[in-house]
């Protein structure tokens, strides 16, 4: 009713705006819309008008609802969420956002000291029969101790953040986790990174170098200070709105947090 008299007023884009209650969300739209990438937009009333045209395009594809997956390559218990959530987006009419953050920075910031030393033996033991254990429960194999911590951690998450770039950031993920977790062969080391790269039909050699670029270590480092501003202290992390769940048993919580 607010709208159609709004509608009925003839009241302005300007006007309309500063009666809107807008999502809190809303600075994060991004994407093209009549012929303008949205996050160019330098006018915050066109901007809000394209951010508008885009959720009305978006809703006419019928658009599924989306959670946002962070997580680091190196994180053990990832791999179990890398393997299953092509199926869950199928079955629950949901989409995924890859995020590749630095959880070791994180990690670092909250003094957070890894559990992988002797003395916490019954603590390590316990995560690789539980990662194998649940990975049995999902329906595939995992084939453990895999080689941990990992030597070129940076660099296997740099590679994600160019291909989220690029848009071959699952394939490349889900590849890097299963030949960890089933060959032993350790993710950002050569020459498994660019035979990786290589198998998902990429040109290792440039993309390799293009990772490690200047410009790339910015979006890793903004990346990992976005998800310290989210609360995200552990991967994988799902994030529905402002909602945190952490761990991937925790996956199924945020499907249903979404759902309410």
């Amino acid at each position: 009713k607010k709208l159609k008299a709004m509608i009925d007023k003839g009241v302005d884009f300007e006007t309309f705006f500063k009666k809107c209650k807008l999502n809190p969300n809303a600075h994060l739209i991004t994407g093209t819309i009549c012929g303008y990438r949205i996050e160019h937009l330098e006018s915050p009333l066109i901007k809000q008008a394209r951010c508008m045209d885009k959720l009305v395009d978006e809703l006419a594809k019928g658009r599924k609802r989306k959670i946002e997956f962070w997580y680091s390559i190196g994180s053990t218990y990832t791999y179990l969420s890398t393997q299953r959530l092509a199926q869950i987006e199928t079955e629950n009419e949901v989409v995924f956002e890859w995020c590749p953050f630095s959880v070791r920075s994180r990690m670092i910031e909250m003094e957070n000291v890894p559990f992988m030393a002797e003395k916490k033996r019954d603590k390590i033991d316990y995560m690789w029969r539980d990662v194998q254990r649940r990975a049995n429960f999902y329906g595939f194999n995992a084939k453990v101790p895999a080689p941990y911590p990992l030597k070129e951690f940076d660099l296997a998450n740099k590679v994600a953040i160019l291909g989220k770039d690029q848009g071959w950031i699952k394939e490349y993920t889900i590849l890097t986790y299963k030949k960890w977790f089933l060959e032993h062969l350790e993710p950002g080391l050569e020459p498994n990174l660019s035979s990786t790269l290589k198998e998902i039909g990429l040109d290792s050699d440039s993309l390799i170098k293009q990772a490690q670029t200047d410009e790339i270590e910015q979006k890793y480092l903004k990346n990992t200070e976005m998800a310290k501003n989210k609360g995200i202290f552990g991967s994988p992390t799902f994030i529905v709105e402002n909602e945190v769940f952490w761990g991937d048993d925790r996956c199924e919580d945020a499907i249903k947090w979404l759902s309410k």
